[in-house]
């Protein structure tokens, strides 16, 4: 941790937010000034196609604790908040959305439970607003992900959390390509608590989260915390050698003791187009486990920084 004055960090990562950070920064100049005085506010531009890096530059040139970090392309919201988090020097670290909808005034309930002893604080935003589509799409990756991680996920958890700056330090010693800020945060395994917050409807424009990028990013978390999906593959293998088997004693067994052959042509192709699928599953499964381990030894930086503020 970076030796600094700074009692309180907040980390946002930006994409297409550039209407509301005024206020953003209003909002939470109001409640850390609360809290202290020694506060810094870390945008990270995750190279937005909006304007998003010229206002973080005019909230900097005004107030030096606004610190603005802009990255040479996108690189998605997970390496975005790790950008951040290694650049906070902050005792209490908070990470939070851009758009408003995780809201500044929640921060002093998240802060005042971490004062009861708790090293992270996460939000519950007991009453979502959102879209049906995206909760339905959130409750349906938690279920899966509870199944393959053997663990239990609450689809009203996000991003916005106080953690305290050991629990930062250790986060910043993971340096995985596939990245989640809150399943990581939790595998620390310090003492964690949950609050209700009230999370508010998104003011400006919609969520850049499109279907397609929901699933990459749940393969990937799912990728990178669990291994069942192999275990599983490899007992469907063993359950369909054991049915073929029982089937083949079965045709047999029709032949000898009714002296009725087996309707050939239907029943081989159907077998062999099942199995065929089947290995191919199953090799899609396995190659995508050993991309993630080429991805690995790579060893490419998580981020690229293209310019910074006040940093």
């Amino acid at each position: 941790m970076q030796e600094s004055n700074t009692y309180i960090s907040v980390v946002i990562p930006v994409y297409n937010c550039a209407k509301s950070l005024n206020e953003l920064y209003i909002r939470l100049e109001d409640t850390l000034s609360n809290i202290s005085p020694d506060f810094e506010i870390i945008f990270v531009n995750d190279c937005s196609p909006q304007h998003d890096w010229q206002v973080i530059t005019e909230l900097a040139s005004k107030d030096d604790r606004v610190k603005g970090i802009n990255l040479s392309r996108n690189f998605g919201q997970h390496n975005a908040i790790t950008a951040g988090l290694d650049n906070t020097s902050g005792e209490w670290v908070v990470v939070m959305d851009g758009d408003l909808q995780d809201q500044p005034e929640e921060i002093i309930k998240l802060y005042n439970k971490a004062q009861e002893g708790y090293d992270i604080v996460f939000g519950r935003r007991y009453d979502r607003q959102d879209i049906y589509f995206k909760k339905l799409m959130s409750r349906t990756f938690n279920k899966v992900f509870e199944y393959l991680a053997d663990t239990t996920t609450d689809h009203t958890i996000a991003n916005f959390s106080i953690c305290n700056a050991k629990v930062i330090d250790s986060f910043r010693m993971m340096r995985e390509k596939n990245r989640s800020y809150q399943h990581f945060i939790k595998w620390t395994g310090y003492n964690l608590v949950y609050i209700d917050i009230e999370h508010a409807s998104r003011p400006e424009g919609k969520s850049s989260y499109t279907f397609r990028k929901r699933l990459e990013l749940a393969t990937q978390i799912i990728v990178a915390h669990s291994n069942k999906p192999l275990r599983l593959s490899i007992g469907f293998g063993f359950l369909m050698t054991v049915l073929s088997v029982v089937y083949a004693v079965y045709l047999v067994l029709r032949y000898l003791l009714l002296a009725k052959p087996p309707a050939g042509w239907t029943s081989v192709m159907v077998s062999l187009y099942f199995l065929c699928g089947l290995l191919f599953a199953n090799f899609g499964i396995v190659g995508l486990y050993i991309g993630k381990i080429f991805d690995e030894t790579k060893n490419r930086p998580l981020y690229l920084i293209d310019d910074r503020i006040n940093i």
